[in-house]
């Protein structure tokens, strides 16, 4: 099972790799492998299926070859898909999705407040005072 968890991985990377270098590069800077691969995928998307669906049946037939490759003997096990959102391609690169903002304590006072800054200003001045006085002896 893990040789299977390897190879569907490593064909699901490969295959959003390819896809990118190929709209970047060109199709034809891409490897022979590769090429093989995305003439598929491209064959699916004119045989009227979804891109999603395209994409998985390309991934899957990575798959089967990534499995082989890696040393998976005899039929390789089918693994639950991942394509569980629809891939829509704009041709631009999704932001990151930024977290959440942290809530502030709802309390606010001296209790809340941080000593630092306080602790700050003392160890600063100390510092200025030994410099000050070891400069001007």
């Amino acid at each position: 099972m893990l040789i299977a968890r390897r190879a569907d991985t490593r064909a699901r990377a490969d295959f959003a790799t390819w896809k990118m270098l190929a709209k970047l590069n060109g199709f034809t800077a891409l490897p022979a492998e590769a090429q093989n691969f995305l003439e598929g995928y491209r064959q699916l998307l004119l045989a009227r299926m979804t891109e999603a669906d395209a994409s998985e049946a390309t991934i899957q037939l990575m798959y089967k070859s990534y499995y082989a490759e890696m040393g998976g003997s005899g039929t390789p096990p089918e693994l639950p898909s991942r394509a569980s959102e629809p891939v829509t391609d704009t041709g631009k690169v999704t932001a990151f999705r930024r977290p959440p903002p942290r809530s502030k304590p709802a309390a606010s006072g001296p209790a809340t407040k941080r000593p630092l800054p306080v602790a700050l200003i003392f160890a600063c001045l100390a510092i200025v005072y030994v410099s000050i006085r070891y400069f001007w002896r």
